[in-house]
Order: structure tokens, then C-alpha cells, then sequence
């Protein structure tokens, strides 16, 4: 069992918003595990911790059920990035985005990064049925330019794609931009001085793993300016450490004449 001491708190947080279904937890363990398998809906929250080069980032995975609303302001609380998660074949989904998760977004920091992610890509685009090698990806910080994803062949085909037909698309690329700009001026950001859409929406597969590192890799380059200013805070203001007074705090008792 590690000691206490070595117990580091996460640098940043980071959020995962959307509806149930849409393929919150897999995208996460497709991105901690490499690996997708099939999952039930998450009740309340969990998280994962993850070591980035020097720095700790944990990764919240939020439930999408309505009666688990109300936990979703406090998840968000001082969080460095939300990633708003809809499934491309589903509208509702991006939707719901806007009607019910984005206000949970307004505990999160001020200068919190958002990204808009269409999960389940595989469904509706040929190109993400390839399964993504991430084994070359590394794990230990942020990859170099001749780090890239390798392809290799397809895996046996879900019913769907054996049958030859795709799934009908039902948000579009210029969908999940046009509510990241919503998103901007619901924030009150000046869009020519934020991230532009075209880096912070996304389209992935939590079961071909097509994006996955992409995305989590982007936010995390992303956050480090947030990681480095906190830190900076911190050893300008530093906390005290009550064990350590305890042994020269303790008042004497004066003697009598």
C-alpha cells in the first residue's frame, strides 16, 4: 500500500457531459483500457486518474439519467475541461445538450476548455470502422510528431456493416460547430479569441477506438497552461502543514516566582 505522503491530488479535472447511451464510459475505457466492452449506465459519477508526463488528471465519467441531474454541477465544480458527448445518430442527444447539461457547466472554471464530441462514428462513416492500434500511442506524456495512430485491418464486422448499410447520420459536423458557438456566446467568449471549433469538435468511436486518443490527448495539451498557473499559485501562497506545528506550536507553561 503506498504511503500517505506520496498520495498526490489531481493538477486538473477533467468532465464528460451528455445523455445516457451515448457512449460516455466506453469512451473512457477505450481510452484507460484500450479496449471496448459493453457497459451499464453509470450511476452518480466515477473517475480515473490519469498520469500525464509529470502532471495527475482525473477524468470524470458523469451519469446521463435525468434523475442523476443534479450531480452534474458538482462534478463540473472547478473543472479545466467538459467534453459534451452526443451520439451522431441520435439528435436528441445533441439536444440535450443544450436543454439540460450545459447550465451544470457554469461551476466549472472560468477559463475551462469545452469540446463537443459525436460518439459512435462508426455507425454512420466507413473510415471509423478501422480499428485504431493505440499500443504505439505512449503513455508516459504528450506524443511527438511521428507519433501516429496505426491501422490494422478491420475486426469482424457488427451486424450492421455486414449487412452493407450504415446507420442514417443524424448530426452533422456543422451541427456539433454551430453549438459550440451557442456555447461560446451562452459563456459570454469572444469567438475570435477562443478555440476554434474546428479543434475542439469531434467525431469518434468508443468501439474502433477511431479519435479517442485525439481527443483526450488534445484537452490534456490543452489544460496544461491551467496546470502550471495553478502551480505557480500555490508556491506563491502556500499552505501550512498543521503536522508540522504541531510539535513547535505548543505554548509553555510559564514557571511562578
Amino acid at each position: 500500500m503506498p504511503e500517505v505522503s506520496k498520495l498526490r491530488k489531481p493538477d486538473v479535472k477533467i468532465v464528460l457531459l451528455g445523455d445516457m447511451n451515448v457512449g460516455k464510459t466506453s469512451l473512457l475505457h477505450r481510452y484507460t483500457e484500450r479496449r471496448f466492452k459493453d457497459t451499464v449506465s453509470t450511476v452518480g459519477g466515477a473517475f480515473f486518474l490519469k498520469q500525464w508526463g509529470p502532471y495527475n488528471i482525473s477524468i470524470w465519467d458523469t451519469a446521463g439519467r435525468e434523475q442523476f441531474h443534479g450531480l452534474g454541477s458538482m462534478y463540473c465544480r472547478g473543472a479545466a475541461a467538459v467534453i459534451l458527448t452526443y451520439d451522431v445518430t441520435n439528435w436528441q442527444s445533441l439536444a440535450e445538450l443544450e436543454e439540460r447539461f450545459l447550465s451544470l457547466t457554469d461551476t466549472a472554471n472560468h477559463d475551462c476548455i469545452y469540446a463537443v464530441v459525436g460518439n459512435k462514428a462508426d455507425l454512420t462513416d466507413p473510415k471509423a470502422q478501422v480499428h485504431q492500434d493505440s499500443d504505439s500511442v505512449s503513455e508516459e506524456g504528450p506524443r511527438t510528431e511521428s507519433q501516429v495512430l496505426s491501422a490494422c485491418p478491420t475486426p469482424p464486422a457488427s451486424p450492421v456493416s455486414l449487412s452493407g448499410l450504415m446507420l442514417h447520420k443524424q448530426v452533422t459536423h456543422e451541427d456539433a460547430v454551430a453549438l459550440y458557438g451557442r456555447l461560446l456566446r451562452y459563456k459570454g467568449l469572444d469567438e475570435k479569441a477562443s478555440l476554434p471549433a474546428d479543434k475542439m469538435c469531434f467525431e469518434t468511436s468508443a468501439k474502433t477506438g477511431y479519435n479517442v486518443d485525439t481527443l483526450f490527448e488534445t484537452l490534456f495539451d490543452l489544460v496544461l497552461p491551467s496546470i502550471l498557473r495553478k502551480r505557480n499559485e500555490n508556491k506563491e501562497s502556500p499552505t501550512v502543514d498543521l503536522e508540522d506545528c504541531r510539535g513547535t506550536g505548543k505554548k509553555t507553561r510559564s514557571s511562578c516566582c
